[in-house]
């Protein structure tokens, strides 16, 4: 028997685990994968992430391989519309860290096997959660073989799908959304250098953001729902970017390709007797704002100290219950986000877009709705 139970070994259940470990409690991370996953969706750490990353001592090494984006350019027809200065947002880290989700995750796992060589166990994959009150007990199987888990309490960060969600039947609030993207990853010869761009055209959003390695992630709006699925080729890609912003995008620089369409799924409760999600597990939100990683790990900055203090005793009611309540608060605001970022970047037609784009030279020119702005984009 262990402390904690963490089932879930992404960026999320990592960052849990090496909280707890480097407080001196008995962590084992269950992770179904066999290997590190090489694939980067989320690039964006914002300025409260890194302040929490900063508590297990690993901000400083994700801030030397990143880029430091302190600058957002929003344009449309050619010309620059506003531009949102993030130096503001923070005193200590004044800018969106653009680092991919792999190499993160890299770090975030050097960091719990320096703690705990053990704590990380790879090819799990769960089968049942009991949960008797006293204790969590985990049944799984390792290389095909049974194998049993028992703590004393179980945090789930087992992403998008979670099997101890729907095994402890957590309603979910869920949403579609009529909108689809296409991202890729090229070899950056645009010349913003560390700057975020948003191209805010009338067939619809491209937004581009450095990346390590004078690379740059590219994501286009795909012109309507249900084309996803034909448009999974770079040159369709680079032939958009090009459409819509004038800039050549050379495809063979292509690294990185990958569609997603938009949807967001809200739990009505994260804490279930012994056991309580967080990251995806317990608020799926769309990706557009990067807000999705972000969220999971401040989930589990909130939670540690409350399982610290139930380790000590008696399930801690009133802190658990201000924990969920703050972080599903804290969910639904990043959804309401999402959705007007995903607003501003839909197709208009002329005049109405013309509209939209008069309206956000304006609130751009305004300091304090630009400092607003960028405070909300970075998650203050």
């Amino acid at each position: 028997m262990v402390d904690v139970l963490v089932i879930g070994g992404g960026p999320v259940g990592l960052f849990m685990a090496a909280l707890l470990l480097q407080e001196g409690v008995t962590v084992r991370v269950l992770e179904q994968r066999t290997g590190a996953e090489p694939h980067s969706r989320a690039i964006g750490i914002h300025p409260p992430s890194l302040d929490a990353l900063q508590g297990i001592g690993l901000a400083p090494d994700l801030v030397a391989e990143g880029v430091q984006i302190r600058r957002g350019l929003a344009l449309a027809g050619g010309r620059t519309l506003a531009e949102m200065s993030f130096a503001g947002v923070s005193d200590s880290f004044p800018f969106v860290l653009a680092l991919p989700q792999a190499r993160t995750a890299a770090l975030l796992e050097q960091r719990v096997r320096h703690l705990d060589p053990a704590a990380l166990q790879r090819g799990v994959r769960v089968t049942h959660v009991d949960d008797d009150g006293g204790r969590v007990t985990v049944d799984a199987t390792l290389g095909g073989a049974p194998v049993r888990y028992t703590a004393a309490v179980a945090v789930a960060a087992d992403g998008v799908r979670s099997a101890v969600r729907t095994q402890s039947g957590i309603p979910v609030r869920a949403r579609d959304y009529p909108d689809s993207y296409l991202m890729g990853d090229f070899a950056d010869s645009t010349g913003f250098g560390p700057d975020a761009a948003l191209f805010l055209e009338p067939a619809g959003i491209v937004e581009s953001f450095p990346l390590p390695g004078n690379l740059r992630r590219w994501v286009v709006r795909l012109p309507e729902p249900g084309t996803a699925g034909a448009a999974r080729d770079a040159g369709w890609l680079v032939g958009r970017i090009r459409e819509r912003t004038g800039i050549d995008v050379d495809p063979a620089g292509n690294s990185m390709l990958s569609r997603f369409e938009v949807r967001s799924r809200l739990v009505r409760r994260m804490v279930a007797g012994r056991t309580v999600l967080v990251g995806d597990a317990a608020h799926e939100i769309s990706p557009i704002g990067g807000q999705g990683m972000n969220l999971g790990w401040l989930d589990a900055a909130a939670l540690a100290p409350v399982v610290l203090d139930w380790l000590r005793g008696a399930p801690p009611v009133a802190a658990l219950r201000d924990f969920e309540a703050r972080r599903m608060a804290a969910a639904a605001r990043a959804a309401r986000q999402s959705e007007i970022n995903m607003a501003l970047g839909r197709p208009l037609p002329g005049l109405r877009w013309q509209v939209r784009c008069r309206a956000i030279a304006a609130a751009g020119a305004v300091p304090a709705v630009n400092g607003f702005a960028a405070r909300r984009f970075t998650m203050q």
